[in-house]
């Protein structure tokens, strides 16, 4: 397999952002294009120890999937187990059932969150115990955490970090066969670590690391050195590093790992996104997380407020200070132009963000300057080509010239006609476009359709306040469904998300 370098996902690590609350790192982090976090379980960053974690947890999850970010849960928080003594206990300390009920609580999480894996390390080795004990009680600890990973469906990524009884990739590799090589037990790699701890170069690393990577760390490393570093001031060189990434196939997220720089954190992630980009070979874009504005100017938990086309019209064309000054002469023109010649509306199609921007519209809370250009450019053909030219833009577009026209149907003069779009959407694993795909338009899913689309949402970790119309459709039939699925999680150790739960209870009751 040899993908193209911008099938690479990059996420950033909250333990960079510790200066934030959890909700504004989130939000920074998608937009500023991000499209997945790292997740560091800290005091300030859902604490697993403080009350009230299951609705801090669904409400994490509810917030994760309005912005559209995939999560990896990282354990490295310093002082969380114990005030006095970093990162300890671990799994090679007397105390190491404290670190065991962490990272079980960890997986528990990861699994409510619907995240890709679980991240952990062995420790360093005290003083007082024998290299032989250290290992032991770590086989010992890895062995209870896979079977709780393995329980929860979540898989396990093993970081080998410098200093640590498992240092390298030898290590780990040691630990794998230890083991047994189990099922779900994968690896971490921090590609900074293997410029500082590994003799092969980093590239070399990545291709002998490939059957086994569940997750990926990255940030500048020089030789011999554990100091996390922003890119170009270490000594990797990075364009064939993250060639050697992309051609071994890894799907997972490729987070940023730069704890020590909270103090300038949304600079810093930004200049690290744009440096990724291009050394990746992918073009430099806009930020490609869904839009949100500052804190309280839109929740995750509420359905988008319904706007007509004339809202978007002028929120567009005599737009807030803060829009493109450039976006409503080029808008006005492109209206025109697809007027007159509805073929061209491809072009103006695919411009759209970078003309109009992607930035969220007060004046029209839940759609974004692009999303909106979009759906005007599509109002502006014929009635008759609408249906045929909204199915020709989805299925040539990005996700987000996507997600725009599924948007703009229940605005459109369409009718059912483009019911094969939305259920092309719901096949996807984007949680944007399937939570696009249940807005008003989704009225024309027939009812088992759209139940199997409910599910999906709790199945994803979409918040159902997506899914338009919900009190007036569900009915029995997905009560049964959710009750089926409710069993199936209680026998897991899990539980239903918050708002599923409760749509079930009250279907059950006949509310």
């Amino acid at each position: 397999m040899n993908p193209r370098s911008g099938s690479i996902r990059w996420g950033y690590g909250t333990n960079g952002f510790t200066n934030h609350r959890l909700t504004d790192a989130l939000d920074v982090i998608a937009g500023l294009g991000y499209t997945g976090v790292a997740l560091t379980l800290d005091h300030h960053h859902l604490d697993p120890y403080a009350p009230a974690l299951a609705r801090r947890v669904a409400g994490t999850a509810a917030r994760l999937s309005a912005l559209g970010l995939s999560v990896v849960v990282e354990t490295g928080a310093r002082y969380l187990l114990d005030p006095y003594r970093k990162h300890s206990p671990t799994l090679l300390d007397d105390d190491r059932e404290v670190r065991l009920d962490f990272l079980r609580r960890a997986v528990a999480i990861a699994a409510d969150l619907g995240a890709e894996a679980v991240s952990c390390w062995s420790g360093v080795l005290p003083g007082h115990v024998s290299r032989r004990q250290g290992w032991d009680r770590l086989l010992d600890g890895c062995e209870q955490v896979v079977k709780a990973a393995q329980a929860a469906g979540v898989p396990l990524g093993f970081e080998p970090e410098p200093g640590m009884l498992v240092a390298d990739l030898a290590g780990w590799h040691a630990l794998h066969r230890g083991l047994g090589s189990p099922d779900g037990f994968g690896l971490t790699l921090d590609l900074g670590h293997c410029r500082a701890n590994e003799s092969a170069e980093v590239a070399e690393c990545v291709r002998q690391a490939a059957p086994y990577l569940v997750n990926v760390q990255v940030e500048d490393m020089r030789r011999g050195v554990h100091e996390h570093l922003e890119f170009g001031a270490g000594e990797i060189d990075f364009p064939p590093v993250l060639r050697a990434l992309a051609e071994c196939g890894y799907r997972g997220l490729v987070a940023v790992e730069l704890p020590r720089h909270a103090h300038a954190a949304p600079e810093v992630a930004a200049r690290s996104l744009a440096f990724l980009r291009a050394a990746s070979g992918q073009p430099a874009g806009q930020p490609v997380g869904q839009p949100v504005g500052p804190p309280g100017q839109r929740r995750p938990d509420r359905q988008p407020r319904r706007a007509g086309l004339a809202e978007l019209r002028a929120a567009l064309l005599h737009p807030a200070p803060g829009l493109r000054a450039e976006g409503p002469a080029w808008l006005r023109g492109a209206l025109a132009g697809v007027a007159a010649e509805p073929a061209r509306i491809g072009a103006f199609f695919a411009a759209a963000g970078r003309r109009c921007g992607r930035e969220p519209l007060a004046a029209v809370p839940g759609w974004s300057a692009d999303e909106a250009a979009r759906a005007l450019l599509l109002s502006a053909l014929p009635a008759a080509e609408v249906a045929g030219q909204a199915r020709e833009l989805y299925r040539h577009g990005d996700a987000a010239e996507r997600r725009a026209v599924l948007r703009a149907l229940p605005l459109l003069p369409v009718g059912p006609d483009a019911v094969d779009l939305l259920h092309d959407a719901i096949r996807t694993n984007d949680t944007r476009l399937v939570a696009a795909a249940l807005g008003p338009y989704a009225r024309h899913l027939d009812a088992a359709a759209w139940r199997q689309a409910v599910l999906k949402c709790v199945f994803m970790g979409i918040a159902l306040s997506a899914v338009d119309g919900l009190d007036r459709r569900a009915d029995r039939e997905l009560a049964a469904m959710l009750a089926g699925l409710s069993a199936e999680r209680h026998a897991a150790g899990r539980t239903l998300p918050d708002d599923a739960a409760r749509l079930l209870e009250r279907l059950e009751k006949g509310n």
